[in-house]
């Protein structure tokens, strides 16, 4: 798995996953419980991970809709 995005903004999260999962491309969501411990204070990003295969055809979704992913 790669990582996809890293952000403390969680609508983006939600966005992102909406975008690749209606492209049929499997996202899971990391550090969701640590956030969850730090108060959701928002201080600690959460990540999205994406199969290997899937990384470059998601990162290519998110640019196409104004979403920064990691590199």
């Amino acid at each position: 798995m790669k990582q996809l995005l890293s952000t403390n903004d969680m609508t983006e999260i939600a966005f992102a996953q909406a975008l690749l999962q209606g492209e049929g491309i499997n996202v899971f969501e990391m550090d969701v419980n640590i956030s969850i411990l730090e108060g959701s204070v928002g201080v600690l990003p959460r990540r999205l991970m994406v199969a290997d295969q899937d990384h470059a055809d998601a990162a290519s979704i998110l640019r196409d809709n104004g979403l920064h992913p990691s590199d």
